[in-house]
């Protein structure tokens, strides 16, 4: 979110490559993926995308949301909610843990391709992790 409020919001559309997702398609992408994480944690079949963002202040209001929607759901796990089995992606069925470790797996892999993108467009992104 650091790095998201230092994005210009002139550069909504910048991706890195023809085809590859912008800022605003990385942001809804993650938070798309942080609701259905949520949604198979609760035992509910995954839904659909929502409408993409209009532009980066909505990208960045939605990505707020979820975030902090998808913290406090992990924040409230206990042990033996993370050793409970759930339908997760392609109706594999997994404990809680291993979908939450593919979940961190899945945002740390876009986070990096936002922070090498920041360095394309000229924005120095913040440390990539937060110690305490």
């Amino acid at each position: 979110m650091e790095l998201y409020a230092e994005l210009p919001d002139d550069q909504a559309h910048f991706a890195a490559w023809e085809g590859g997702m912008s800022f605003t398609g990385l942001a809804d992408h993650l938070s798309g993926s942080s609701e259905r994480f949520l949604a198979m944690v609760q035992g509910q079949a995954p839904g659909g995308l929502p409408a993409p963002s209009a532009d980066l202040p909505a990208a960045r209001a939605r990505l707020q949301q979820t975030t902090d929607a998808a913290m406090s759901a992990i924040s409230a796990l206990s042990n033996e909610d993370l050793s409970r089995r759930v339908t997760a992606f392609g109706g594999r069925e997994m404990p809680i843990s291993a979908l939450l470790d593919m979940v961190v797996t899945h945002e740390a892999h876009h986070k990096g391709q936002v922070w090498l993108m920041a360095r394309m467009i000229g924005v120095k992104p913040p440390m990539f992790v937060k110690m305490g």
